[in-house]
């Protein structure tokens, strides 16, 4: 992705792990009691920056901002907590809710113990073209962008409708049914109970065979009996988000 010499070279490209407990450094715990592991290089560095770019989220809010550092710097234990079942379930986790989104709340509070001192954020359009950039403090730099994304992708509808059609905006980003309930979720939000969602996506991956997404959703035989077992106290599973959010779907609409 960098290249052979990013940046004219010299540099020293880290790609974070966040199994890797020699390199996270454990802080502490966040008011929700989510232990607090970050990128051991990260804090320890002088001068900190983030880039990434910003769009309404399905369970986050938005996309960029705080959420380079956590999930993206955080440890497996901080992501797990940051996606566990009462997280996904809460009404505020989802499309455009920054505040009184618990695990927007969660990300923005571990983010202020490290931030990032110069943060660079854009937004796209569907053709994944630059409509604007932000620059400066991170928190500042992410709320002028989430202003402008709900502005520009954001769109309110009268009432919800009998039948919404979606997609995933294509390739790469619908190459899988993982990737795909992400469309399902955004045409969740305007679709009556019990209608339909017609989800135009590739998938020419299908189910993906790497994370446990696969193994999670053929583990049950109904929506009804995954959420059961992913909302039970001991479960805990990479990629069991994207399954909860499914299923919950699919237990309101019919998915095509």
């Amino acid at each position: 992705m960098l290249g052979e010499q990013p940046m004219g070279g010299g540099y020293n490209i880290v790609n974070h792990d966040a199994f890797n407990r020699d390199n996270l450094t454990e802080i502490g715990v966040t008011k929700k009691n989510i232990p607090i592991l970050l990128n051991s290089d990260w804090i320890k560095k002088d001068f900190k920056i983030t880039t990434g770019f910003v769009e309404p989220h399905f369970f986050a809010g938005f996309s960029g901002g705080p959420k380079m550092i956590a999930p993206g710097l955080a440890g497996f234990e901080t992501i797990m907590k940051l996606h566990d079942s009462d997280m996904i379930s809460n009404p505020n986790s989802k499309w455009g809710i920054t505040h009184g989104n618990p695990i927007h709340d969660s990300i923005r509070e571990i983010a202020t113990l490290f931030p990032s001192d110069f943060t660079l954020d854009v937004t796209i359009n569907k053709h994944r073209k630059i409509t604007s950039v932000y620059a400066g403090e991170m928190f500042q730099v992410h709320k002028a962008a989430c202003e402008f994304a709900h502005f520009t992708a954001m769109r309110e509808v009268p009432e919800p409708f009998d039948i919404v059609v979606t997609t995933n905006s294509g390739y790469p980003l619908d190459m899988n049914l993982y990737q795909a309930v992400k469309g399902m979720s955004a045409a969740h939000q305007i679709v009556k109970k019990d209608g339909s969602i017609i989800c135009a996506a590739e998938c020419s991956d299908g189910i993906p065979n790497h994370g446990s997404y696969g193994e999670i959703l053929k583990s049950q035989a109904s929506p009804q009996s995954l959420i059961d077992m992913i909302e039970s106290s001991d479960y805990q599973k990479h990629d069991q988000w994207q399954v909860q959010i499914q299923a919950s779907i699919q237990m309101e609409n019919d998915v095509y």
